[in-house]
């Protein structure tokens, strides 16, 4: 075997290249100067990238910290504009009210934090609301009936924007009065619970559920079992027992105002203009003009609670993972 040029034969790799090295040394009398060059090139390429990694990370923290002393800002000046006088304090109803919207919880610290400030003349809620959970509106609707009770003079008015249906309306039944304009969705007094079933499709897939339950109703509900009658039944008296109670919360809190119609709690809705001749509504009216020509304070002041910013991170987490995970059939009552 031929050997390469400028190599003995059976020369060791590594004095080969030591040999060639040494030749482009020699040949390269400024050979020290190019490598402190390369040397200095290279530590100054991962200096630039270093100091990109430290810029880049402070500038997140920078954000983060200013997100965090915006959202505790906010939570002051809604505090400090509370001990003003003089104004209609407004709290906004907004989207599905459920536990993940911390609907409750933030419509009674907005209620009870407009009560107890001496300068509310009176309380409009902004309602824009297709309902949600029946319990969070039953709670809500105790506890506006409770503080209307210890504050007498301080009037609640509900102004229908958009919409304001099933739970939203329920909540609504407990104010004053209710103000709508003449294409607001109003009623949808009623209660639903929904699912669907796959057996059909496991048949065709020749897939067999294999459900065991201890209790004859546990498995009540469930997709992916054949329906069962005796099932159906313990649904739906439940839904007709949360529909009647419902219907008394809107009895009591409209009282003689409502008319006597069939279709009154059937669970259909109606348009602000035809809400008015059955009592579900008093008038038409917006938020200004309930403030400035019913409550006679036209400065209004938004008392609705924002979440603090972990509070927002953590929930929103926790319904990320809650929606990866949950099951295929999903119950709402409304």
């Amino acid at each position: 075997m031929a050997a390469r040029p400028g190599r003995e034969l059976n020369e060791p790799v590594g004095l080969a290249h030591c040999r060639q090295w040494s030749e482009s040394v020699n040949d390269n009398p400024n050979w020290e100067r190019d490598l402190v060059e390369k040397l200095a090139m290279a530590a100054l390429v991962e200096q630039r990238r270093a100091r990109r990694w430290r810029i880049f990370f402070r500038l997140v923290w920078l954000v983060f910290f200013l997100m965090l002393i915006a959202s505790l800002w906010g939570g002051k000046r809604a505090a400090e504009r509370l001990e003003g006088s003089g104004y209609t304090a407004l709290i906004n109803l907004n989207g599905e009210i459920s536990t993940e919207n911390d609907t409750a919880e933030m419509m009674i610290e907005a209620l009870k934090d407009a009560y107890d400030d001496t300068g509310t003349k009176g309380i409009v809620i902004r309602a824009n609301s297709p309902g949600g959970s029946p319990v969070l509106s039953g709670i809500v609707y105790d506890e506006m009936r409770r503080l209307k009770k210890l504050h007498p003079s301080v009037p609640v008015y509900v102004v229908v924007e958009e919409m304001c249906a099933s739970g939203c309306y329920y909540i609504a039944s407990a104010a004053d009065r209710i103000y709508v304009d003449k294409a607001s969705i109003v009623g949808s007094i009623g209660v639903l619970s929904d699912g669907f079933g796959l057996t059909g499709l496991m048949e065709k897939m020749g897939v067999e559920r294999r459900l065991q339950t201890s209790g004859a109703n546990k498995g009540m509900g469930d997709p992916f079992s054949p329906r069962n009658p005796r099932h159906e039944a313990i649904r739906q008296e439940m839904l007709d027992a949360i529909h009647a109670q419902f219907i008394q919360a809107v009895k009591n809190g409209r009282g003689n105002r409502l008319k006597d119609d069939p279709e009154l709690f059937s669970g259909r809705v109606w348009i602000g203009e035809k809400s008015l001749p059955l009592g579900l509504a008093d008038g038409y009216g917006s938020v200004e003009s309930v403030a400035r020509d019913v409550i006679k304070s036209s400065a209004i002041v938004d008392v609705t609670p924002s979440p603090a910013l972990p509070d927002r991170f953590v929930r929103q987490f926790g319904v990320s993972f809650a929606n990866g995970v949950q099951s295929f059939f999903k119950t709402r009552w409304y």
